[in-house]
């Protein structure tokens, strides 16, 4: 079996972590596909109460292997290629049990958005959080837009899909992109310990503040989703993806047309 993807228990959490040090945990097909499995595992164990997400190495998640932009494993339609993907972060986002997520160095892209549907984001201060899609030709697609929107409001969420620039943790902090701010080699503790204080109080009690307190903007983000959705299967068509894809190849300069 692929170590691309570890699980295990920790007094009642769920340690799910990306293992790609290498690349950064960079997502590739086999990697989703385990990191689904190890979801689906400890959101179906009664005995996790919270889970934990995390990465190997130097980094959280730097995105989808970029040596993989436009592969499709299954040979199904990009509509149906970000529906899947989107359908995943529903799950973490539509749970009953929290997650934490434990973030550091590069927090890239669907990375990204990975974290962002956690429910409590800790970071180490060497954090690069970025949604860096536009850089592609094409845009976050699995709640960046809408949930970055619902943390750090519409202006700031637009200078980062705009520009698709970093911000280090000092400017999430301060923004509201993540939560808590510790050194590296303090991070892994202290995520843990939130996780298993949470994990420590009533189950029914935990899901109910989760899903009281997410109808605030849970009808928005998921109607945004939606919308996400039909924007980036129509992106994926344009030349200018095309033309995105072939200066990262080329190591040259995009020119976009608008088309």
């Amino acid at each position: 079996m692929s170590d691309k993807v570890l699980y295990e228990v920790v007094n009642g959490v769920g340690v799910i972590s990306l293992n790609r040090p290498d690349v950064h945990n960079a997502m590739d097909d086999e990697a989703a596909a385990l990191y689904k499995e190890m979801l689906d595992r400890a959101l179906n164990d009664d005995a996790v109460r919270a889970i934990l997400m995390r990465g190997a190495g130097k980094s959280f998640c730097s995105g989808r292997d970029t040596t993989m932009l436009g592969h499709r494993a299954r040979d199904e339609s990009d509509y149906h290629f970000v529906l899947r993907h989107q359908q995943g972060r529903l799950k973490v986002m539509d749970s009953p049990k929290p997650f934490v997520a434990a973030l550091k160095g590069a927090v890239i892209g669907g990375g990204c958005e990975m974290a962002l549907s956690c429910d409590i984001r800790v970071s180490s201060t060497d954090l690069k959080m970025a949604l860096p899609e536009i850089n592609y030709g094409i845009l976050p697609d699995t709640g960046g837009t809408q949930i970055m929107t619902t943390l750090i409001g519409p202006a700031r969420t637009k200078y980062m899909v705009m520009t698709g620039e970093r911000i280090d943790a000092r400017t999430a902090l301060e923004w509201g992109a993540v939560d808590f701010v510790v050194s590296p080699e303090e991070l892994d503790a202290r995520a843990l310990e939130i996780a298993k204080k949470i994990a420590a109080k009533p189950p029914i009690c935990l899901a109910m503040a989760k899903t009281m307190i997410d109808q605030a903007h849970a009808g928005a983000v998921r109607n945004g989703i939606a919308q996400e959705l039909l924007a980036q299967t129509a992106l994926f068509k344009t030349e200018d993806y095309a033309e995105a894809r072939a200066a990262i190849r080329e190591k040259r300069t995009p020119i976009y047309k608008g088309k």
